[in-house]
């Protein structure tokens, strides 16, 4: 190596001096050919320059054979780490060679071959101040257990075992929580809802349908929807076949044999693997398709162990899993544009449990908001097939109740039993606006039950409306820019069997429904906190250690699980709540304890940790006085709730700027005519001037050849600037940046 690096500084100089040693004229030989290699004009990588630059700054770069990115850089409120797909954009790695995912736009792919002073968006990203510190955050996420167990199995060559290990390991744990007690054990004469579940099992296999839902009601009387009695039923039946009498009608009330509560166990379990965990796969793939594999399953695995679910599934004993999963098979389907198959989904979710309601105004929004985008014709024919599909749904799991085989009014039985407006305000201790203003103001006494349930069905609805308004007037808004391409969308017109371009703010909209149901709807429990915590959890899935996301999504699973302490407590599930948040926080790389960033958040986690832990301090040493034997569980409210009404703000608050940055929100900028065609009419022109391109998305080039590389352009292709900007993701720091940037090449 010497002696090449001395040839290399001699080439100059004394390459016409001759040399009489044989050794040295032989290197001489061969480093002349390599400065000749070294020294080879490189093949002209086109910079990239950010799409919403200026007309005039775009003339001058396409005279020096560029194109325009259509990656802008991010606007500060949109987390740059979060999974892709919820922002509808490219991973944002330094050296992730992935294109996105399909639906959403796809990534530029770094070339091997690049420059070192091209502007790409990683260069861009990687000199973003705001991003410095998430930087180190993403280094410490490594030390969770989760991302360190995968990445052993990946670099043992075990990968394709994760999933078998995780699901594995989770059923492990699941089992283990069902050793313990359960709801009501040991309590006579009503018991739990464990028995409430058992109950129904008999109830559905000795009874004719009529009577499902009216058959001594004061004895956990049928509740759910039908496809909850036809699951009883299939278990009974099940039941029965092993041992009849762990389902004798009324001869089997309270049965606690070690033998039926293992079927009983198992039971959950089974429908646990059948819905849920396939949902929650696919929604790693789908989803997050456009992340590493590595990625997917430290996913996979803060899904699998999420503790709120596992303590009331498998330790309190409820089938929520089942309802959760077919909801996510929904949202599975929506992203990969079969909506009607989404809708079937949906509509079993809601016939098993009706806390999936909690969901509908989110999934019905969307829904509707994709009709408006692909226009009336288009729009029309898909709408009127997510009705009837959703009507027919219904109908099938209505049908016992229905002419001509029961009456007309045997319907309102199980409509009567599902809502239950005839019970109270809430019920026990629940951490929502109602028993937390109740300390202060006595709901029940000053207002009537019919003036609660109309007062309640308004806050509900004042809750939902932004994620509703944000969705349909995005959708809206889209349809007003697509319009404005006519002879593009000629070729390329929206079509049903694909996704909406709103699609990134379906869970933020899902929070927002979900957690004003929890907050303002009438008769809640503490349990439907499984509800909002599905979306955020995702969210939280998709996101980087340090992020504002991840902070808000651990800290409000946590919270939840506090919440329920009077529930788990009662039940006799101390263990398995320390466990279980011990094991969740240990998985997912967070310490409470830890203040890496100084952040509002982090401070506020801080503080509401420690109320916790002095809460249950408390609770251990004191006994509550006479006066007050709710005490504890008053305090847990007000702990908690202000948690959960900051978290449905902050839905709110990221759905307006997700709205924004996809452009769907702000002044109308529909495009006056112009010469300059817009950026969806980019890709055919390049593809007639460049045939050999492999592809151009609008996201950047991804699979061209070297050999094209030198791409030039008229000035007839220059797209319209107001086009760009109402398409762009928007900017850290607004038009200064962008005019600083616009034309800037970063050193690589």
């Amino acid at each position: 190596m010497d002696e090449l690096n001395t040839a290399f500084s001699a080439e100059g100089s004394t390459a016409r001096r001759r040399t009489h040693a044989r050794n040295r004229s032989f290197v001489s030989q061969n480093s002349s050919q390599s400065v000749t290699q070294h020294t080879r004009p490189r093949l002209k990588t086109p910079s990239l320059r950010h799409r919403t630059s200026t007309p005039d700054s775009l003339r001058s770069t396409f005279s020096q054979s560029d194109i325009i990115s259509p990656i802008p850089r991010r606007h500060h409120h949109l987390q740059a780490h979060e999974s892709r797909l919820w922002l509808d954009t490219p991973p944002l790695s330094p050296t992730s060679t992935r294109a996105g995912s399909p639906g959403s736009t796809r990534g530029v792919t770094p070339l091997s071959l690049r420059p070192r002073h091209t502007l790409s968006f990683s260069s861009i990203a990687e000199h973003d101040p705001s991003r410095s510190h998430h930087v180190a955050h993403d280094k410490k996420s490594e030390d969770s257990m989760a991302r360190r167990w995968v990445r052993w199995m990946h670099k043992h060559g075990i990968k394709n075992y994760v999933i078998p290990a995780a699901v594995l390991g989770a059923a492990l744990i699941k089992w283990c929580i069902g050793l313990g007690s359960y709801s009501g054990q040991g309590t006579p004469p009503m018991y739990g809802d464990y028995e409430a579940q058992r109950h129904w099992m008999e109830l559905t296999l000795h009874l004719p349908v009529k009577q499902w839902y009216s058959y001594d009601l004061e004895y956990w009387g049928l509740d759910y929807p039908p496809l909850t009695a036809y699951v009883s039923w299939l278990c009974g039946v099940i039941g029965n076949w092993i041992n009849p009498a762990w389902v004798a009608l009324d001869k089997s009330r309270g049965i606690e044999s070690p033998e039926s509560k293992a079927f009983m166990r198992t039971t959950v379990l089974a429908f646990d693997t059948l819905v849920y965990i396939p949902a929650i796969v696919l929604f790693t793939r789908v989803w997050q398709e456009s992340r590493s594999t590595r990625t997917q399953h430290v996913a996979l695995l803060t899904l699998l162990f999420q503790p709120a679910l596992l303590l009331i599934d498998f330790g309190h004993f409820q089938y929520n899993s089942v309802m959760l999963g077919f909801t996510l098979l929904a949202l599975n389907f929506f992203a990969s544009g079969q909506d009607l198959l989404g809708a079937v989904c949906f509509s079993l979710g809601l016939g098993f449990k009706q806390m999936a309601l909690y969901y509908a105004p989110a999934i019905g929004s969307y829904l509707v908001a994709k009709c408006i985008y692909l226009g009336p014709q288009k729009g029309r024919s898909l709408f009127i097939r997510l009705a009837l599909v959703t009507i027919l749904t219904f109908l099938l799991l209505f049908l016992p109740f229905l002419p001509p085989l029961a009456p007309l009014s045997a319907i309102l039985d199980p409509i009567a039993r599902i809502f239950p407006f005839a019970r109270g305000l809430f019920e026990d201790k629940v951490a929502n606006f109602w028993c937390a203003s109740n300390v202060v103001f006595k709901w029940k006494v000053w207002l009537s039950r019919p003036q609660l349930v109309k007062m309640s069905a308004i806050l509900t609805a004042v809750g939902f409306f932004p994620g509703v308004v944000t969705l349909l007037y995005g959708g809206w808004k889209h349809r007003m820019l697509s319009e404005a391409d006519d002879k593009s969308r000629a070729k390329d017109s929206p079509s049903s069997s694909t996704p909406e371009p709103l699609l990134p703010l379906l869970p933020y909209a899902l929070l927002n429904s979900s957690m004003s149901f929890f907050l303002f709807s009438f008769q809640v429990h503490e349990k439907t906190i499984l509800v909002p915590l599905l979306p955020l959890t995702f969210l939280l899935s998709g996101s980087s250690s340090g992020s504002e996301t991840f902070e808000l999504g651990v800290l409000v699973n946590n919270v939840a699980v506090f919440s329920m302490w009077p529930l788990l407590k009662r039940d006799g599930l101390a263990i398995p709540y320390i466990a279980t948040l011990v094991l969740w926080n240990r998985l997912v790389g967070y310490n409470p304890l830890r203040l890496n960033s100084q952040s509002f958040l982090r401070y506020l986690s801080l503080a509401i940790y420690t109320a916790m832990v002095s809460l249950h301090i408390l609770e251990l040493l004191i006994s509550p006085p006479a006066r007050f034997p709710d005490l504890f569980p008053v305090l847990n409210v007000l702990i908690s709730t202000p948690i959960f009404a900051l978290t449905w703000l902050w839905s709110i608050k990221r759905g307006v700027e997700v709205s924004w940055a996809l452009g769907g929100l702000g002044p109308s900028s529909t495009p006056a005519k112009s010469s300059q065609p817009a950026l969806s009419t980019l890709r055919p022109m390049l593809a007639e001037r460049k045939p050999t391109l492999d592809r151009l998305t609008v996201n950047g080039l991804d699979g061209v050849p070297e050999e094209n590389f030198n791409l030039t352009l008229d000035k007839d292709f220059i797209p319209n600037a107001r086009q760009l900007k109402t398409r762009s993701l928007g900017f850290a720091r607004g038009a200064k940046v962008l005019q600083r940037t616009a034309s800037a090449e970063l050193p690589g």
